[in-house]
C-alpha cells in the first residue's frame, strides 16, 4: 500500500470517528438537559422489603463536586462510564446476602437474591431490585450498540445490560463492583 493511501484512510477513519463521537456527545448533552427536577423511585428497607415509591429531587452536581464526594475510581466509572477491569472488583465473586446500592446516591439496585455467577468478571443480575430505579438506554461509545444501565436518581453509569442471563429474565445486568455500596441484609 502506498504511503499516501494509507495516511489519506487514516485520516479518514480518524475524521469519521470524531465526527460520530461528536454526535454522541451532543445527543448526551440533550439528554442531560431533560433530566427532570424529580424522580419516582421504590425505597426499601434494610431487610429488603420495599417501602413504597416516592418522588425524591433528581442528583445534580458538578463535576467538581462529584471529584469531592467520589474517590477517583468511582468518579471515573459513575461519572465518565469507564469499566473497571474483569476479576478485580469487590464483588464480582462475592455471595454475601442484601442489597446493592449506589455509591453516589445510596439509591437500592439491585438485590444479592437476583445475583448470579456469570463468568463475566463483573457482578451481574438477572433483574433490578425496582425497574423504576434504573434507567436503560441506548450506548454507541467505541462504535458498539450496547444497553449502558444507569441510576435513576443521580444518573450514575453502572454497567450494561445484556440479552444472555439466566431465567426467569433472559437478562444478565453486568455491573461494575465500583459502582455499588453493598449493605448486609438485616433480618431483626
Amino acid at each position: 500500500m502506498e504511503r499516501r493511501v494509507f495516511l489519506g484512510l487514516t485520516l479518514a477513519g480518524t475524521a469519521a470517528w470524531a465526527s460520530w463521537e461528536w454526535h454522541g456527545q451532543k445527543e448526551e448533552a440533550a439528554a442531560e438537559a431533560r433530566i427532570p427536577a424529580t424522580v419516582s423511585i421504590m425505597e426499601f428497607d434494610a431487610s429488603g422489603r420495599s417501602t413504597g415509591v416516592v418522588t425524591v429531587p433528581t442528583i445534580r452536581r458538578t463535576d467538581s463536586e462529584w471529584k469531592k464526594l467520589l474517590a477517583v475510581d468511582q468518579y471515573m466509572i459513575t461519572r465518565r462510564a469507564d469499566t473497571e477491569f474483569a476479576f478485580t472488583g469487590e464483588f464480582w465473586n462475592s455471595h454475601d446476602d442484601g442489597l446493592y446500592r449506589c455509591v453516589c446516591c445510596d439509591t437500592a439496585l439491585f438485590d444479592s437474591h437476583a445475583k448470579f455467577s456469570s463468568g463475566t468478571g463483573w457482578p451481574s443480575f438477572w433483574e433490578p431490585i425496582a425497574k423504576q430505579n434504573v434507567i436503560e438506554r441506548s450506548d454507541r461509545s467505541f462504535g458498539i450498540w450496547r444497553t449502558e444501565v444507569r441510576c435513576a436518581r443521580c444518573r450514575g453509569h453502572l454497567g450494561h445490560l445484556f440479552e444472555d442471563g439466566p431465567r426467569p429474565t433472559g437478562l444478565r445486568y453486568c455491573i461494575n463492583s465500583v459502582a455499588l455500596r453493598f449493605v448486609t441484609r438485616n433480618l431483626t
